[in-house]
């Protein structure tokens, strides 16, 4: 049996994905899973196109602020159960997650939030970090098996982004923010595109206002992250910098579901 490939891309709005006909790419790829976020549509607005994707049931969530937000999950297999929400109290009002359960593993499609707008906005991601943790921490002592990605919004370590000096104090790299990716690794989580691919150079963002992705200025701020009782069974991870159409390009693991 082969492996099931999932996807994650922020699409920065998903109307406009699909006008740019990056649908048809989606077919072409058919991944067994494919995970949104930034969706930026409320689940009335959809075109009906994207609800009913031929071999696939889909899944929408949006938030309370207009515009903003919102995440969107595509499966070949049905999941046991979905939620819409993390069920972390004070947490759920802008609605960045959905939580697919396969059984074998649940499946966390998370769009993290951004902290460069204000100070408010920073501790509102940091806090929200904290309490993610707290519930993964949760879970693992359940013995559950745990796939994370989306948008984290933070690059890790120096190699993560092009000008590391550059963006010391500009939140994306700040060092609280590089140190709950830090805490997450020591909670029992494995970065697996790292497994694959030590090397720097390797992105999932670019300013488009800059044209950086010609130059390849970059981010890689997109991740999977899978429980260390996963970690054997990833079999890649990669990231889909052709794809175009959105500021950030998918990124990508296959996972043997066989155990």
């Amino acid at each position: 049996m082969r492996p099931m490939r999932l996807l994650s891309w922020n699409v920065n709005g998903l109307r406009a994905v699909y006008k740019k006909g990056h649908v048809d790419w989606l077919m072409r790829d058919t991944p067994d899973v494919l995970c949104l976020q930034e969706t930026k549509v409320a689940v009335d607005q959809i075109p009906i196109e994207l609800k009913n994707l031929p071999g696939y049931t889909s899944y929408f969530g949006s938030g309370d602020r207009k515009g903003r937000d919102g995440v969107a999950l595509f499966s070949k297999t049905k999941p046991v159960s979905v939620q819409y929400s993390l069920g972390i109290e004070g947490f759920d009002d802008e609605h960045r997650a959905i939580v697919a359960d396969f059984g074998d593993f649940l499946l966390f499609n998370v769009y993290f939030p951004n902290g460069k707008a204000s100070k408010e906005r920073l501790d509102y991601k940091l806090a929200f970090y904290d309490r993610f943790l707290d519930h993964m921490d949760q879970l693992l002592k359940a013995g559950r098996n745990i796939v994370i990605c989306g948008d984290v919004n933070t690059a890790h370590k120096e190699m993560d982004l092009a000008r590391p000096k550059a963006n010391e104090k500009i939140s994306g790299f700040l060092p609280v923010e590089r140190a709950w990716i830090d805490r997450l690794v020591e909670h029992g989580f494995v970065d697996t595109f790292r497994v694959f691919h030590p090397e720097g150079g390797n992105y999932s963002f670019w300013d488009l206002k800059t044209g950086a992705r010609e130059r390849n200025v970059g981010w890689r701020i997109d991740y999977f992250f899978v429980s260390e009782s996963l970690r054997d069974r990833i079999q890649s991870a990669f990231i889909l910098k052709d794809v175009m159409g959105a500021d950030h390009c998918p990124v990508g693991i296959e996972l043997d579901v066989n155990g």
